[in-house]
């Protein structure tokens, strides 16, 4: 099946099967690697993408013929002009980084997070991170590393970029 999917805001046009995973859609056809697969399972949140700037979606368990027509933002669409974005700066800053598996679908976790929910509280971090394991228990920092993201996404400035 032809497919277009716009991933980090270039139009990918490709001839898939009907079962290929919008993980390996991203991973072999547009050869972004920044999506982990962990479990294949949707149990560890490792293959996190952003669709349509608003859900999380788990990549390893959504066919790439679902994504056609829409959006998606993985980890490479997160930095602009050389500069980290406020959540992975803020995941460098907090030392939420850890090994480092687990980490882009944090960050993508958090995107869809704080786009609904502007300023959460440290349970609502909890929750929305809930479907993200970090194999390296460092949940304590990841917390903080999305708090720090709140906040300088709510300054004025950074609603800009």
């Amino acid at each position: 099946m032809k497919v277009t999917i716009t991933v980090n805001g270039t139009p990918y046009t490709r001839d898939v099967e009907p079962r290929t995973l919008l993980a390996y859609f991203l991973r072999e056809h547009c050869g972004l690697t920044g999506t982990h697969v962990g479990c294949d399972t949707s149990s560890c949140g490792c293959c996190v993408a952003v669709l349509d700037g608003q859900t999380a979606v788990k990549t390893c368990t959504m066919f790439a013929v679902q994504a056609d027509g829409h959006e998606i933002l993985t980890v490479e669409g997160l930095a602009a002009g050389g500069a980290l974005h406020p959540i992975q700066q803020a995941f460098s800053d907090q030392h939420g980084l850890h090994c480092g598996y687990c980490t882009p679908g944090m960050m993508l976790t958090t995107v869809a997070l704080l786009k609904h929910t502007p300023a959460p509280t440290e349970a609502q971090i909890r929750e929305g991170l809930a479907g993200n394991l970090c194999r390296c228990t460092g949940y304590n920092n990841i917390v903080k590393a999305v708090q720090q993201a709140a906040d300088v996404l709510r300054q004025p400035a950074a609603a800009t970029k």
